[in-house]
């Protein structure tokens, strides 16, 4: 009798938690980017009440900051299984090999970069993040004073995204509008001849793999002949 109860009840969901609201906020913002991701569809998600959702996270600010901390931790563990010998002039290829596969979990969530730029409160797991970077770098014989400018200079693509050279921010191609054509010769010239066509490799505008991994090898390239210098 009790069984049938049961069955007919359908299966019993997992109570409430801060790491399964994190998980579902993740899941909705994977879907239909962060536009989607409010409290109640959440709530709706996890087959909640959204006032029960407020015991685990007090507003969608709190959301966003765990969310951040999630998709952190998730790239410090991809990242620390790598191993690649750091020491002397391979840091280069420890810190790029590092920071394409922190990419590779950001293009899982695109969204995150997003939430990255907005957090007033840097997440702990970032700070975990470039504290091993800079380990990196420091196996390869980077004074703390040349790792700081380093780090100033890689900004974001240190987390494997760039800052967005244009934001169209409708979706558009970045055309140049048409009454603006004939003064901007050089930006028309360019727009007609640049491409971005690889979707899956791109987490921005103007923020595909191949524009991001010529920035970094610039930076790198460039850190890289200082630290000689500065060792010699």
């Amino acid at each position: 009798m009790h069984v049938a109860a049961d069955a007919e009840a359908g299966p019993v969901r997992a109570p409430l938690s801060r790491d399964r609201v994190l998980r579902a906020a993740i899941g909705i913002a994977d879907d239909g980017g962060l536009a989607g991701l409010t409290m109640r569809r959440l709530a709706e998600v996890l087959g909640a009440e959204a006032m029960s959702l407020y015991y685990h996270v007090a507003n969608k600010d709190e959301v966003l900051d765990g969310i951040a901390d999630v998709v952190a931790r998730e790239i410090n563990e991809v990242v620390d299984a790598l191993e690649v010998p750091s020491a002397g002039a391979q840091w280069k290829n420890a810190v790029r090999r590092r920071i394409l596969a922190a990419r590779q979990v950001l293009l899982r969530h695109p969204w995150a970069p997003a939430v990255f730029e907005t957090r007033t409160a840097m997440s702990p797991e970032i700070l975990v993040y470039h504290d091993r970077l800079l380990g990196l770098m420091r196996d390869g014989g980077f004074s703390y004073d040349l790792a700081h400018h380093a780090l100033h200079a890689l900004g974001s693509r240190a987390l494997g995204f760039s800052p967005e050279l244009f934001d169209p921010g409708d979706g558009s191609t970045g055309d140049v509008p048409a009454e603006f054509a004939d003064r901007l010769p050089h930006l028309v010239g360019m727009l007609s001849e640049i491409a971005h066509d690889d979707p899956g490799s791109t987490l921005g505008w103007c923020d595909d793999q191949t524009e991001f991994e010529f920035g970094l090898d610039l930076l790198l390239d460039g850190l890289d002949r200082l630290r000689e210098r500065s060792s010699s």
